[in-house]
Parts: C-alpha cells; structure tokens; sequence
C-alpha cells in the first residue's frame, strides 16, 4: 500500500540488509515462531491460547493489521506514561531522546525542555548508573518547578538496580531485552542443543527482571520492551540468529513475566538500523500479538538512522510504512542530530498516520493472494518487449529495477531548479545530473505550448 517515488533511495536505506551470525542463520530464519513458557511451566501453543480468544479479536491467520486496503488503526488497550495516553483511543505521540551528558543536570534539564518546546510528548534519557540515577531525580524535580510535566523515559541497558532507582522518579522504563539480564556485558556466543538448556535460562531472566516489574507497577510507572536488531542475547541468536522471530520472541519472554504478575501498562517496539528488517519484525508482532489476543501499543523507530536526508528517508520507509498499516502508538524519528531537530520530520509522519487512519486511505478492497508479510521479495514479472514498428520505444520508459514516473504539469516548468529537485537530479553548476535516485521518465496531462519558451 506504499508507494515510494525514489527507487534509489529504498535501495539506500535496505544496502546490506540482514547480516548473520553463524553458519545456521540462514536456516534459523525459516524456523517457525515458538512461544515458550518458563522452564517450570508446559510449552505454550499459539493456536490453543487463539481458540479460547473471542473470535472478533482475531483476524484470519497470516495476517498483521485491521486491513491491507485501507489504513485502519490496530486497536490497543491504553498505557499511561505519566500525563500521557498511549494506545489507538489517542493521538500518536512524538518522543525524542536526549544527547547530554545525564550527569550535567543544567544541560539535561535545558535540552529536555528544548525538546518539549519544540513539541516532544514525550522525552528519553540514557541512565548507564547510579550517579545517573541520582542526577534523574534532580532533572525530574527542576522540570517540574518550572512547569514543565512532559513525561520522561529512561533507558537501562546492563542494570536492572539502576533500573529500579530511577522508577522512584521517571515516568517510564525502556528496558532491552537481550542485555537487561546481562550484567556482566559478556556476549558470549553459545550454542543451546536442547530446548531444556535453552529455557534453562529464563529463571534466571525472571528473578532478575521481576522486581522492576513489581516496582512499576507499585508506582504507575511504564515500560517499554524494546528489541534491538543489533543486541540480541546469545540464547536468542543460538536458536534463531538476529532475525525477526528472534526479536519478537525475546521480547515475549519478558511480555509473560509482565503478564504473570497482572502488570500490563507497557508497549512494544522492535527496531533495527535496517527499515527492512524494521518493518518485518513489526509486522510479525503484530501478527502474534493478533493470534494470542494481546493489545499492546507499539513504539516505531529506524534505530540509528543518521543525518540529513538520509535519516529522515530511512525513518520515512520504515516508520511511513507501518503508520499506513494502521500500526504505532508513538514514534521517534532517531537522527544524529540536534534532538530538538528530530520533532519536525516526527510531526510530518505522526501527521500522516493520523490523517491516513482518520480518512481510511486506500484502495479497493481486493483479495490478497501474493505477499507473504514474513517475508520481502520482488514480484515476478516481465517488461514488454519493444516491437518493430512500435510508436514508443519503452525501453527508455520502463526500468528493469522498478520504474519512477512523475507526473509534471506546465506550471512545474516555470522554475528549473525546483523542477529538476522534484526529479531527483542533482544540480552542478545550475546542470542536473542524472542520479540513482532520479525519475526515468516523466508523464505530462498538458503539453505546454509551443510559444512557451520554459
């Protein structure tokens, strides 16, 4: 359902798509997703939790969103991160992160409310220590004295005791699944032969990770449970290697440690430098979280998406595309820049899945019988042949990699430079140049007149 009018740019963004690791990667990525309980409780099967589920709730398998013809909101439950609302009942929330020093409570405190200046709902701090944990306290209290009651995150990765220092003071907890229980930062890589030695593990994940829970939900506070690509634990990767099933699963073992203890004001996210790799685990989530009857918000994000317009091209693939499927309750547009500067792009694309979803934009309705969500590849197809005889040489048209027309109407012609930027050329010394991301051909509803000298 989206369409994007530079093909180079999507060949850009998804260069060096999904790496590995090991030599089974390849086949650990056609593994099935397993949902599997703590060691001390039977394995979980998908489809018997999905038969006792209330059928509306559910859509046909295979399927990630309301609908794939028209943009319809995927409904969730609604999470309070301090003053805010998450969930599809509420407008999509901007968020931002902040680049201080977390220990310089002057500079943090002075970036955090240049962030909610510039319209940020939402603002995420890095908490790497208890010297950070203190500092929180101090930033939380100063905003507050001035006013200023914009919701604050904080990201843990390695400390579950910092983690529950600064839940006596923020309003949310980012916590990454595949290092929160990895104090000693080892990274080892092993290999699990057996499931029991797999899930061998997850008792030590829950006695960890059960506090935070308790402390959260003693004191309002949320949580998001955020895969990263690129910091899979090594259970995760010895079963699955660093794919989408691996994300989805590593989360979901947290999500049930959650759910034991009836806590379930939290949100999902799934990111990956690779807006490929984004878009895929998202929608296998969504497509989980379907079959099991769960309606937890989701955060979007491409993460480290970079600067200038290749951060906000990467972040428009990624996060445009799941806005259009109906998916996300809160975005962040992650670019090596400013934060403050992160709220524009933030606010075009939070924009558009809003306006999307509220005039269900789309197509006729049809039947899906191509696209495998769990998967991307290029549909089979053939260009025409040109013929002898033929009025138009096509092959001048029509690009073997996936052909971009623009439409161009006579008013278009009255500026060259911005005529030649809307074509994606690049400009030197006022003479376009063709690039990868240039149109291949241009159509015209209007000819302009011959008089008309542009």
């Amino acid at each position: 359902r989206v369409s994007f009018s530079v093909r180079g740019a999507w060949k850009q963004a998804t260069r060096g798509s999904t790496s590995t690791r090991g030599a089974n990667a390849h086949a650990r990525s056609r593994a099935p997703l397993l949902v599997t309980a703590a060691s001390t409780e039977r394995q979980i099967d998908i489809q018997e939790v999905a038969a006792a589920v209330d059928s509306k709730l559910l859509l046909p398998k295979g399927l990630y969103c309301e609908s794939h013809h028209q943009a319809l909101r995927r409904p969730t439950r609604t999470v309070m991160v301090g003053n805010v609302k998450l969930g599809s009942e509420h407008p999509i929330v901007r968020q931002t992160m902040t680049t201080s020093d977390t220990r310089d409570v002057e500079a943090t405190v002075a970036e955090v409310k240049k962030c909610a200046d510039a319209g940020a709902e939402m603002v995420r701090i890095t908490v790497q220590g208890m010297v950070e944990a203190k500092a929180c306290a101090e930033i939380k209290r100063r905003l507050m004295a001035d006013g200023y009651t914009t919701p604050l995150i904080a990201d843990i990765h390695f400390a579950p005791k910092v983690a529950l220092a600064v839940a006596e003071c923020f309003d949310k907890i980012r916590i990454n699944p595949g290092n929160f229980a990895d104090g000693r930062k080892k990274f080892e890589d092993i290999l699990y032969e057996t499931d029991a030695e797999y899930n061998a593990e997850l008792d030590e994940i829950e006695e960890v990770f059960t506090p935070l829970v308790l402390k959260c939900k003693e004191n309002g506070v949320a949580m998001r449970i955020g895969t990263n690509h690129g910091s899979l634990s090594a259970r995760t990767l010895s079963r699955y290697g660093d794919t989408p099933n691996g994300m989805v699963e590593s989360a979901f073992e947290f999500a049930r440690i959650c759910r034991k203890h009836d806590y379930h004001n939290f949100i999902f996210s799934m990111k990956a430098s690779n807006p490929l790799v984004m878009v895929q685990a998202y929608r296998l989530l969504a497509s989980e979280m379907y079959a099991l009857g769960w309606d937890y918000p989701l955060h979007l994000g491409v993460t480290e998406a970079g600067e200038g317009e290749d951060g906000r091209m990467k972040s428009s693939i990624g996060i445009g595309a799941l806005l259009l499927d109906g998916l996300g309750d809160t975005i962040r547009v992650s670019l090596t820049e400013a934060s403050h500067l992160e709220m524009e792009p933030c606010t075009r694309l939070r924009d558009l899945g809003m306006k999307a979803c509220a005039e269900k934009i789309g197509v006729d309705e049809f039947v899906e019988q191509g696209r495998d969500f769990k998967s991307f590849g290029r549909r089979v197809s053939e260009l025409p042949m040109q013929r002898e005889g033929d009025a138009i040489d096509v092959r001048n048209i029509l690009h073997r990699d996936g052909s971009v027309i623009s439409a161009v109407t006579p008013a278009m012609l009255a500026s060259e430079d911005a005529f030649y930027r809307d074509l994606g050329t690049k400009l030197a010394v006022g003479m376009p140049l063709r690039d990868i991301a240039t149109a291949d051909s241009v159509f015209l509803r209007e000819i302009p007149a011959a008089t008309d000298e542009k």
